[in-house]
């Protein structure tokens, strides 16, 4: 099964993220099918990059996002765009 998820990037404290498809068994920053975004935290303001339509894409070949993914999905609905927090 396919997951829509987070893999961790970035140094100590310092943390990034990367929206992945990935599948479910494997490690949290294992070999991912297809980069579909980024995200970080630590910004100010928050930076936040999603392709949205490479994550439908995933979603309608039944990838399932994470609930982290979910939420950054309903509150960035904007595709390919920085978004500030």
């Amino acid at each position: 099964m396919l997951m829509i998820r987070l893999a961790r990037f970035g140094s100590k404290k310092k943390p990034t993220y990367r929206v992945v498809v990935i599948e479910k068994e494997r490690a949290r920053n294992g070999l991912a099918v297809e980069v579909v975004g980024h995200y970080n935290p630590v910004a100010q303001p928050h930076e936040v990059v999603l392709k949205m339509e490479r994550i439908q894409h995933w979603m309608k070949h039944g990838a399932q996002p994470s609930d982290t993914v979910a939420r950054l999905i309903r509150k960035y609905p904007v595709a390919e765009a920085a978004v500030a927090a």
